[in-house]
């Protein structure tokens, strides 16, 4: 189910009604309208996958139930071997089955070996990559006895299957969003009308921002052999934002909802493209990701303990499996290696982190130095999105060599003014509301009521009148 889909504009009030009125006065009973919503959600994309998030549901609470019964060191890693084996086998089966043997099969070929090896016809279940970090991280923490493991089914299984955050996330942590199901949720007024109003920022993001960029992003990366430099960068730009206004858009939808259910997830992006070095961006950018695997593989591989080798070679790994996380193909590699790259020399300097606090944070307008360094961060991270959008590695080289000849420097063929004019009222917006959660946080919200809601109606007015059919979020077929 889409969140920009009728379905889910009837879903959500069902649920919001059954939540707040019929199990006002139930724990449980929220519980369970939860789960079973959840379910319904998720299956009605494809009701087969249920199967696979309750077996990772039953066997991460079976688990963690055993790892408190248990005192001994090696049936605990057992335990937790077992949990690993089979959330990353599921995840490497459906998602990367196919890639490693055509990758084998390749390989063969290459050396003079014809091998015919059987591939299977496997459709990705929307959301694995999310829901199995997310029960990873509850196993991992019980393990670690930073979490004590629930032994409340219902609540747990709520957790896992959330709806807002299901299938593109926030990826939240069990330490921080499984407690939230123990205790006794009230509805509060105010903090529900600000999930609507995240949750209108969102529906702008994607519908407005992101599905319109998508058009020309398509149209000029389908045919980028025919286009000047100054087009293809064009091209690159509107990429970089339909991703961003598509996947953290998806966030503050999620975010949103979640509030009018009574719970807090953590904030997912920060204002990414504000950034002022690419260490910066990967501290704003699809936050709990980034976090997931700083604090699940890369401090345990030393993080940026020991020598400078050994920081370097994990700065590499955490990129690079970051990359591939994101998709079976090597343009997701190469992606991830050129962040790797892109951030190396902050970490031989020592520089990476420097800019950790909010740029232009007590000023209207960044300094030139801030400014100059937002738009080469900015640039740097549009090139290595071409790799990203790119069917293979060949023609993304292929793409960015044709923006960097001369014909940059010419005017672009397709430049769409309605697109380029909402990007940078997008991109005031943003900037004005940079130190909150979400872009409208603050905006107008001490200002009259007729200013203020007549800045909400052009939101909608621009969801309706720029939006077009139903398109699915980027980050499903991740």
């Amino acid at each position: 189910m889409l969140f920009n889909s009728i379905d889910f504009a009837i879903f959500l009030p069902i649920v919001f009604i059954g939540y707040w009125f019929v199990f006002k006065h139930s724990l449980k009973g929220q519980n369970i309208l939860l789960l079973v919503a959840s379910y319904v959600f998720y299956g009605w994309w494809d009701y087969r996958f249920l199967v696979l998030i309750l077996f990772s549901t039953l066997v991460d609470f079976w688990i963690g139930n055993y790892l408190k019964k248990t005192t001994d060191t090696s049936k605990r890693k057992i335990l937790l071997y077992t949990s690993v084996f089979v959330n990353i086998g599921l995840l490497g089966f459906f998602k990367y089955y196919n890639f490693f043997i055509d990758n084998f099969t390749a390989a063969f070929s290459f050396f003079g070996s014809d091998i015919q090896p059987n591939t299977l016809n496997i459709i990705l279940p929307v959301g694995i990559s999310f829901y199995t970090f997310q029960t990873l991280s509850y196993t991992i923490d019980v393990y670690r006895k930073k979490l004590e493991p629930t032994t409340n089914f219902i609540a747990f299984a709520a957790f896992v299957s959330f709806f807002p955050q299901l299938v593109a996330g926030p990826i939240e942590r069990a330490t921080h969003l499984l407690p939230q199901f123990y205790v006794k949720r009230k509805f509060q007024y105010d903090k529900a009308v600000d999930g609507l109003r995240q949750i209108l920022w969102g529906l702008f993001k994607k519908v407005v921002i992101a599905d319109n960029c998508a058009k020309y992003a398509n149209l000029i990366f389908d045919n980028y052999d025919t286009h000047s430099g100054s087009t293809l960068l064009l091209g690159a730009v509107f990429f970089a934002f339909q991703i961003y206004g598509d996947f953290s858009g998806y966030s503050d939808i999620a975010i949103g909802t979640s509030r009018l259910f009574g719970f807090n997830l953590k904030q997912n992006f920060a204002f990414p493209y504000f950034s002022r070095d690419i260490a910066e961006f990967w501290r704003r950018w699809h936050i709990s990701l980034s976090t997931w695997f700083r604090d699940y593989v890369y401090i345990p591989l030393g993080g940026s303990r020991g020598s400078k080798w050994n920081q370097i070679r994990n700065v590499f790994i955490i990129f690079i499996v970051s990359g591939f996380w994101h998709g079976a193909n090597w343009t997701f590699i190469a992606w991830g290696t050129l962040n790797a790259f892109y951030f190396l020399p902050l970490l031989l300097s020592n520089k990476n982190r420097t800019n950790t606090n909010v740029v232009a944070e007590n000023t209207i307008f960044p300094s030139v130095k801030e400014f100059f360094s937002m738009l080469f961060t900015f640039f740097i991270t549009v090139l290595a999105w071409v790799f990203f959008r790119a069917e293979s590695i060949t023609k993304a080289v292929d793409y960015v060599s044709h923006i960097l000849d001369v014909s940059l420097f010419s005017l672009p063929k397709i430049k769409p003014t309605y697109l380029i004019l909402l990007i940078l009222v997008f991109l005031v917006i943003e900037w004005q509301g940079r130190r909150e959660q979400y872009g409208i946080a603050r905006t107008f919200i001490r200002k009259h009521i007729i200013l203020r809601y007549s800045f909400y109606y052009a939101i909608i007015i621009a969801i309706f009148w720029f939006g077009g059919n139903e398109q699915q979020f980027i980050y499903f077929q991740f």
